[in-house]
């Protein structure tokens, strides 16, 4: 059994205080609060839509899963999935300018973070599309957000059925099989 990892009590984080932590430890630095994620069924959902992701994408741009991104002192997002140019993609973390699409995987204890405080800070750190998926009620949902005129995010499509979009490049996420496959690992393992 490993021991948890004792973290200072603070308010207020930055990035400068993250070199204090362990490098094996998975974090976020969001509005200047540190999120350290408990893992969660999700990661299968990730792989999946990286996967989807993948499918078609075009040599000049990556898809990875948990990268941190730096946006400012108070934001190091680790998005679910992101989709970027590959110039610093073996340095951490990697700066936002390179994402084109970040993507969320809500969990029990992320939906207001996921929806509303991540979607802020990529948007203000001009990551031009946000896609947030749901997988906690009967049918998964997948919401794009892109950067509307104003350089905040504008909802373009919220939808439960086969989701197909040319954003960032052709790519489809079939949700009704997603539901399928989740819920059958939901009923296989305390989640």
């Amino acid at each position: 059994m490993t021991a948890a990892p004792m973290l200072s009590e603070r308010q207020e984080w930055t990035v400068d205080d993250l070199g204090e932590l362990p490098k094996d430890l998975p974090y976020e630095l969001i509005n200047g609060r540190l999120i350290v994620p408990s893992p969660h069924l999700h990661q299968d959902l990730c792989v999946e839509i990286l996967l989807a992701l993948r499918a078609n994408c075009p040599p000049e741009y990556v898809v990875s899963i948990d990268l941190s991104m730096l946006v400012d002192r108070r934001n190091e997002p680790r998005p679910d999935v992101v989709a970027l140019r590959p110039e610093h993609v073996t340095r951490s973390p990697v700066p936002v300018q390179d994402a084109v699409l970040a993507v969320g995987v809500i969990s029990p204890d992320s939906t207001f973070q996921d929806m509303y405080d991540k979607a802020r800070v990529y948007a203000r750190a001009g990551v031009p599309t946000y896609w947030v998926v749901d997988p906690l009620h009967e049918r998964m949902t997948l919401t794009e957000f892109v950067l509307g005129p104003t350089g905040e995010y504008e909802p373009a499509v919220h939808t439960d059925d086969v989701y197909s979009t040319e954003r960032p490049w052709k790519v489809t996420v079939d949700l009704p099989a997603l539901t399928t496959r989740w819920a059958g690992l939901r009923g296989r393992v305390e989640v």
